[in-house]
């Protein structure tokens, strides 16, 4: 598992600045898996960095979300999800679920 790289209370990191560093480390990622995003899910997947890294900074909880329903999302995606969560010290798994769901859309473009 990726060691987090971002304190964003202990820090006092700037979102703005993380969320590009977060979206590069992602583009990296995604080119390592072969996988390529079109023009609306790049501005999905910032979209949902931004409002993430900007949790782990305000501690904003999401509402509560049952696993089951990301049953059917692969391994593959959910590591990506995982593996991106675990950049940060204090975002919840929950974070993982829904992101995950963005990896495997992108995914589907190879299909």
């Amino acid at each position: 598992m990726t060691q987090a790289q971002f304190r964003m209370i202990e820090d006092n990191l700037d979102p703005e600045v993380i969320t590009e560093k977060t979206i590069d480390i992602i583009n990296t990622w995604l080119i390592e898996e072969q996988i390529k995003q079109n023009d609306v899910q790049k501005a999905m997947m910032l979209s949902h960095v931004k409002a993430m890294v900007n949790r782990s900074k305000t501690l904003e909880q999401l509402p509560e979300v049952d696993p089951s329903m990301f049953d059917e999302l692969s391994q593959e995606s959910m590591a990506l999800a995982r593996r991106t969560v675990a950049l940060f010290d204090n975002l919840p798994i929950e974070e993982a679920y829904l992101l995950a769901v963005h990896y495997e859309v992108a995914r589907a473009n190879e299909e």
